[in-house]
């Protein structure tokens, strides 16, 4: 471990309206997801429409990621950025209008969420091009623990937000809210200022060429593709936050407050790692710590689905987003080091598809495999299957189990 100042990265102009402003949009992120969530299964009470809940978000994603990582690398990061956080405030916008009219056409929602689904296809990929445009290189690792850190923290009191939220004023007083936050993510987006690089000078003339550019460069370094691969399977098996709505109506019988501690319960684990990273980065024998803290989400997503007791099943979240923690922190950094930034936005494009894919295609895996099993049976299925991917890469790709530090991949 290496003591590192936290102002040697505060410090630096661009970092903090940056990060100001990406909480700002979190916050809407996640008071959003809660509370759409709890709105459409109070409305069904059917495990499978919070699996269209991560489906209709996934879609678009699938769709517009490429295209949207090459857009990223020619034009303006900020522009892209700012449009992008638009179009969710606007979808926002829509579910206020749907929730204040009484409406109960799940479609509507659904459609909603599409157009949401859009917007992050550009969010994911412009923020992480943007990073390292913000901070000098030498900063780049601590700064990815510190934004994480802080990003926590709009995953701990999201969800808790959002759940008083519905509980006090239904979902058109939380939809307020959420608008309110994009609208201040996009005044503060103007006073961060890229120190450190131009945005990259695209050369390639075919324009499927440039598009797929991202895919070759992961597939060309096994480290990589190791790493996104990794996440992918794991949290598209193990991930249990699909089935949070189920666990906190029938088996912790806790109300929509419940409900958000459970989910804020992954973001407290998260959290209290991310600030000892960000104070003592984590530099030794890095890719083994990785498949460890994968192991450890699995597992305790495991204890979580065998759980009848809330505080049990709160201490259990908490564990895997710890693990989770050290997990994004080590594949984030890795894939920042090997990337070039003429090619981060259709890395990081690549990089989200995956990441879109583990967790809302995660989403409807869990609902379908409830739907089918029931909601305990699928979260042990779940938690199982990413003890077994672990294994299978740790064999798989050993260039990855064997990395010791992060300067070992320049």
């Amino acid at each position: 471990m290496n003591t590192i100042s936290a102002p040697s990265v505060y410090s630096q102009r661009g970092f903090l309206p940056f990060v100001a402003a990406r909480l700002a949009a979190v916050f809407a992120l996640q008071i959003q997801a809660i509370v759409v969530a709890w709105q459409i299964y109070d409305m069904t009470r059917d495990p499978l429409s919070l699996a269209y809940v991560g489906l209709a978000q996934f879609l678009p994603m699938v769709l517009l990621l490429m295209p949207a990582g090459d857009l990223i690398d020619r034009y303006d990061r900020k522009r892209i950025l700012a449009l992008s956080w638009f179009t969710e405030g606007f979808c926002s916008a829509l579910l206020l209008w749907l929730t204040s009219s009484g409406s109960t056409m799940v479609g509507a929602y659904y459609a909603a969420l599409v157009l949401f689904g859009c917007g992050r296809a550009f969010t994911g990929p412009a923020l992480q091009s943007l990073l390292p445009q913000i901070v000098p290189r030498t900063q780049l690792a601590q700064a990815i623990a510190a934004n994480s850190l802080i990003m926590r923290i709009a995953t701990i009191a999201g969800p808790l937000i959002g759940g008083s939220l519905y509980a006090l004023g239904g979902g058109n007083l939380a939809y307020a809210v959420c608008m309110a936050c994009f609208a201040l993510g996009l005044l503060l987006l103007p006073l961060v200022p890229v120190l450190f690089a131009d945005i990259a000078k695209v050369t390639e003339t075919v324009s499927w060429y440039r598009l797929t550019a991202g895919i070759r460069f992961i597939f060309s370094h096994p480290m990589i593709l190791g790493v996104i691969s990794l996440d992918l399977f794991a949290v598209l098996l193990g991930g249990v936050v699909a089935l949070l709505p189920i666990y906190a109506h029938e088996v912790l019988h806790v109300g929509p407050q419940g409900l958000g501690m459970l989910r804020s319960a992954i973001a407290v684990g998260a959290l209290l790692t991310g600030l000892y990273l960000s104070r003592r980065t984590y530099n030794r024998h890095v890719g083994m710590t990785m498949f460890i803290a994968v192991a450890i989400f699995g597992v305790a997503n495991l204890v979580f689905a065998l759980s009848t007791w809330f505080w049990v099943s709160f201490a259990a979240l908490a564990i895997a987003g710890a693990a989770d923690m050290i997990s994004v922190y080590i594949r984030t950094s890795l894939i920042q080091f090997l990337t070039p930034d003429d090619m981060r936005g259709r890395v990081n494009a690549v990089n989200m598809l995956f990441v879109g894919s583990s967790n809302e295609l995660g989403e409807f895996r869990a609902g379908t495999s409830a739907a089918w099993f029931g909601v305990i049976p699928a979260a042990i299925i779940g938690g199982l299957g990413t003890l077994a991917i672990v294994g299978t890469w740790m064999w798989t790709f050993k260039s990855l189990r064997t990395v010791d530090k992060f300067e070992d991949t320049l």
